[in-house]
């Protein structure tokens, strides 16, 4: 019996103790992803909980008894989101690559059993591996662990751009919802109103005109609270869609406020050394670029000797004798050179550079115009919350003194009314837009906002813009000026129109029904 040789076996074994060393875990780690996210303030990622263990439909339970703030918001979808599922999928497709990408090919056992004239056989037994993956084995392992740095950057980025998603989400949930409650009661006051109308033309004391006017602006209301109903609808379901809700666990209830500005925004330079550091699509592109300078470098350096063989092998002649040694097989770069390789590398390095270059000025660029976008927004909700919103107040303030003494009608009233409604509309919808581009911000950062430590105060609920003339004045001391008194539109049994001889038919103008949907 023939015995292989030990000299082989041990090739054998060199072969795959090189593959060994360069192994590594089949699955992506944890630490893989929530080292990124940390470092830049965001959520942390157990990739386990996304195969929804038991444990995780409780604590899931627990946070949506409780009115949906932004921070349960961001909880949830970091355990349920599907998209997560596939940045998951996607880091361990990047895995897998780093592992293929540090494999040798198999050895090639080759067998021969030749008859000789005159009796006899010569046997020749062989066993190559290929010497191109052997020599490339230790460049491709630096190649591919650097590659895989490149897809943990990707997948963290992709992990913030979906907490970035969700907050927007809840952001424009949360206000369409208040909204939508304004609009609600803008219509059911328009609605009265316009009953009241109709009862003094029946009695002689406002004209047909008048009517029809004070019935067009509760049909303009209605559509208008009919369009804010839809949108708030739009709107959750687009942020239970992000949070991966289905059935009963859609049916949570969110937070009634929103957030104030920060008692003071970041600097832009601090924001910008923040994006030169950390914004994850620019490391990606810089991790990218370096790979491939890398493999351009391997492409000149090896190009002459693609397809080349080690081997050994053992012939036993027909007389008894063997013959053993090594062998070795190389490519002849007679007509293939290698030039469309190098060619191919050297483009996709200039391409990768240019990739660095556009991120480099996208970060720079999208800092300074989210800041810019941010002062302004600032600046349009402190004019509301200081300016605006108390002049409406004031307005209906003095109109109701007015109504009072019958120098005015209550449908002039109600015109003041809905215009307080539409400034506090227009309040909310600021408060939302300054922290939508907060978010867009933060993501061009590829941070959390430092200034988001300070967060304290909150607008006032729907409930509290909406409450009832007797109920006693809320808290002003984070909305200067804004008095929630009287806010009530419904027409009082007592209500009566103004003088006739004060506005003629033809002079009297309503503007009421301009209320923005």
């Amino acid at each position: 019996m023939n015995r292989f040789p030990a000299r082989a076996l041990l090739a054998l074994a060199l072969g795959a103790s090189l593959a060994g060393c360069a192994s590594l875990a089949p699955q992506p780690r944890d630490a893989d992803i929530s080292q990124l996210l940390s470092e830049r303030g965001g959520p942390s990622v157990d990739w386990s909980s996304l195969s929804a263990p038991p444990s995780e439909h409780a604590r899931i339970a627990q946070w949506l008894d409780e009115p949906m703030t932004l921070e349960a918001a961001t909880r949830v979808a970091m355990l349920r989101s599907p998209r997560l599922r596939e940045y998951y999928a996607r880091l361990g497709l990047a895995r897998a690559e780093v592992l293929e990408a540090v494999e040798i090919g198999n050895p090639r056992l080759s067998f021969q059993r030749l008859s000789v004239e005159g009796g006899g056989h010569v046997r020749s037994t062989g066993l190559s591996l290929p010497l191109f993956d052997l020599l490339l084995l230790p460049a491709n392992a630096r190649l591919a662990g650097k590659d895989y740095e490149r897809a943990r950057y990707e997948v963290a980025g992709a992990v913030l751009d979906t907490v970035a998603d969700v907050e927007s989400a809840w952001y424009a949930y949360v206000t369409a919802r208040q909204v939508a409650g304004m609009r609600e009661a803008v219509a059911e006051g328009t609605a009265a109103s316009a009953e009241l109308a109709a009862r003094f033309h029946a009695a002689g004391n406002i004209s047909a005109l008048q009517l029809a006017q004070e019935q067009a602006a509760a049909s303009q209301a209605r559509i208008g609270a009919l369009q804010a109903r839809a949108d708030a609808a739009r709107h959750r379901l687009g942020l239970v869609t992000l949070l991966g809700l289905r059935g009963e666990e859609a049916t949570w209830e969110a937070s009634d406020t929103l957030p104030l500005p920060v008692p003071a925004e970041d600097e832009p330079a601090q924001l910008l050394e923040l994006a030169r550091a950390g914004n994850l699509e620019l490391l990606a592109a810089r991790a990218e670029a370096e790979v491939l300078a890398d493999a351009l470098g391997l492409t000149r350096a090896l190009r002459w000797i693609g397809g080349s063989e080690i081997g050994y092998e053992r012939e036993k002649e027909g007389d008894g004798s063997v013959l053993r040694g090594p062998d070795i097989s190389l490519e002849l770069p007679v007509f293939n050179q290698g030039q469309a390789k190098l060619a191919r590398a050297e483009a996709r390095l200039a391409a990768a550079l240019a990739r660095v270059q556009q991120a480099e000025l996208s970060a720079e660029n999208g800092v300074l115009t989210g800041t810019q976008a941010v002062a302004a927004m600032r600046e349009v909700v402190q004019t509301h919350r200081l300016a605006l919103v108390p002049q409406r107040e004031s307005i209906v303030a003095r109109q109701q003194e007015r109504q009072n003494f019958m120098l005015i009608g209550v449908f002039e009233l109600i015109q003041a009314k809905v215009a307080e409604y539409d400034a506090y509309q227009s309040y909310l919808e600021a408060v939302r837009d300054y922290w939508l581009v907060r978010v867009e911000l933060a993501r061009v950062v590829g941070h959390r906002l430092p200034s988001d430590a300070g967060i304290e105060a909150r607008t006032p609920s729907l409930d509290a813009i909406l409450g009832p003339p007797e109920a006693p004045a809320m808290d002003h001391s984070q909305h200067q000026g804004m008095d929630h008194s009287g806010h009530d539109m419904s027409p009082k049994a007592g209500d009566k129109p103004a003088p006739k001889a004060e506005e003629p038919e033809d002079e009297h103008q309503h503007h009421h029904h301009g209320a923005t949907p």
